[in-house]
């Protein structure tokens, strides 16, 4: 439907529905469900230099309104994505994915990106710089301009397509770290990624997660996304990818007039399946509701306002 497509650092897509990153797996599993090629894109499951296992369970703990996650990035690492991952969703998905990548050093970040640059199905780079700096005493790189800035200048020096930059929700003042990125040369960013949480066993008196800590998501942190969301728009020029906490139709308007080219759905994928196909379906009605013609002539909507 001409009324929903956008266009995302240059490729365009029939509609801004993003499933992220960690709740779509590669693709092909939700594909069993329904056909995944009526989604914008989707942004496939964290992928690292070398393989992960991940932490330790339990890795889950539900909470009002939401989940607290640490799967610890597992993922089979960039190789076996190439040779066994990316043929499957080949037959499943026809449109550029989004590949998401995480890494511990500056070089890892570069390496896993170059490859897969280089691969054909591939149409976004996005950059989680949410991980420890491993160099720099276990600080996230995306904590700190100056280091979310080497991040995408070494990343820009190996690779031709968009490189997206996934931001942490966990500074002071979000809209310099997106000054820096864009900068630094990236094609957009994507924010916000988990805030950090945890939750405690009132029998055993103990955190619920093995790690103690992890990712908090889902419709709780939908007024934080958002007021990033406008934040990171209102600082910078390139496109941005609003999510954190979007279920329904009418949060991917209200994202979408606070600046964001295109949205991604998280949680909720965990909770329905049939989230982002039933979200999809439902933008029309909602856009005719609030007398929207097209969804690109709203982004950013609300950042003059």
């Amino acid at each position: 439907m001409e009324r929903l497509k956008v266009n995302l650092c240059g490729i365009g897509i029939d509609n801004p529905v993003i499933p992220a990153s960690g709740t779509f797996g590669f693709g092909y599993e939700f594909a069993q469900l329904y056909d995944i090629n009526i989604l914008g894109t989707f942004s496939f499951k964290g992928t690292t230099k070398d393989p992960r296992f991940g932490n330790h369970t339990p890795r889950i703990a539900e909470c009002t309104a939401g989940m607290i996650n640490a799967v610890g990035l597992q993922n089979p690492g960039v190789d076996s994505v190439i040779k066994d991952e990316l043929p499957k969703l080949k037959e499943v998905f026809h449109k550029p994915v989004m590949a998401n990548i995480s890494g511990f050093s500056v070089d890892d970040y570069a390496y896993t990106c170059e490859k897969l640059d280089k691969q054909e199905q591939v149409g976004w780079l996005e950059v989680n710089i949410s991980c420890p700096n491993v160099h720099g005493g276990g600080m996230s790189f995306g904590t700190d301009p100056a280091s979310a800035a080497e991040v995408t200048r070494a990343v820009k020096a190996v690779t031709s397509k968009p490189v997206i930059i996934k931001l942490s929700p966990n500074v002071t003042d979000i809209a310099a770290i997106a000054k820096a990125c864009e900068e630094a040369g990236a094609d957009g960013i994507s924010l916000i990624n988990t805030l950090l949480g945890m939750r405690i066993d009132l029998k055993t008196k103990r955190p619920v997660i093995a790690n103690k800590m992890g990712g908090f998501s889902g419709p709780a942190i939908f007024p934080v996304a958002l007021r990033m969301v406008y934040q990171a728009a209102n600082a910078v020029k390139i496109p941005v990818i609003g999510m954190g906490g979007i279920s329904s139709a009418e949060d991917v308007i209200e994202m979408m007039l606070a600046g964001a080219t295109a949205v991604q759905v998280g949680a909720a994928n965990l909770v329905d399946p049939f989230a982002c196909k039933k979200i999809i379906g439902d933008l029309p009605r909602v856009m005719d509701k609030y007398s929207i013609k097209n969804l690109k002539d709203i982004i950013g909507g609300a950042l003059n306002g």
